[in-house]
């Protein structure tokens, strides 16, 4: 077993699964290690859980609300990260909006429960040839249930005050990988374009035919993608 450990940290609402294709495909590479974000409603709380179980050095890649989660893990330990891969993220603060949609949403499932937000929001996450695709959209619609309604709103709230991390950028020296879905309606490529254009050492890959669920959606390719990355 390699002597790597690699952190997959999901994002909103998800769990291990997102990570199922990459977590069994990525083993020979490293000892993999997939947090649980639940009950927390903080980012920097959630980078201090990890950084307690971490080695001394460790890789990590975050999806969405994880890749956050990873930019505050290498803000509280920067020589301790090696290598960092962000997935369909962002760095920015709380755009103009924005803390009144994910409202919406919070009084959604305190309303409705957790199926309202999965048939509500599920749709618009995934490229138009996914949302009809069964077997995905019944997937993540199962991590989804199995996030309280108590667990969303903290994750929520944890979004909503976020740290602006767009600070950091240009003081990250490790490998970096960053990586967008061409049809990614939450965190457009451009968005990456510009992180790309403040990380010295990164490079951005783009997926075609793929949404906002990357790791699901076009599990092979974003395995090849972070298997290259683990391996440079």
């Amino acid at each position: 077993m390699s002597s790597l450990t690699l952190f997959l940290l999901p994002g909103l609402m998800c769990d291990a699964d997102v990570w199922k294709h990459q977590q069994t495909h990525l083993a020979d590479l490293a000892r993999i290690v997939i947090p649980n974000f639940r009950g927390f409603d903080s980012l920097p709380a959630m980078a201090e859980t990890v950084l307690q179980t971490a080695p001394d050095q460790f890789a990590v890649a975050g999806h969405s609300m994880g890749g956050r989660v990873a930019l505050e893990l290498w803000n509280l330990a920067p020589a301790r990260v090696c290598k960092l891969a962000l997935l369909e993220t962002g760095a920015d603060p709380l755009a103009a909006g924005e803390a009144s949609k994910r409202q919406a949403l919070i009084d959604l499932a305190l309303n409705s429960g957790m199926q309202a937000v999965a048939d509500t929001w599920l749709p618009s996450l995934l490229h138009p040839n996914n949302r009809h695709d069964r077997r995905l959209l019944d997937a993540i619609t199962i991590m989804i249930l199995r996030t309280s309604v108590e667990d969303f709103v903290k994750q929520m709230h944890a979004l909503i005050r976020r740290p602006d991390a767009s600070g950091y950028l240009k003081h990250i020296s490790c490998p970096t990988l960053l990586l967008a879905g061409r049809h990614d309606n939450l965190y457009p490529v451009t968005q990456h374009e510009q992180m790309l254009n403040e990380i010295a050492n990164a490079r951005l890959v783009v997926l075609e035919d793929t949404g906002h669920m990357a790791p699901m959606e076009n599990p092979e390719a974003v395995t090849a993608t972070l298997r290259s990355w683990l391996s440079g």
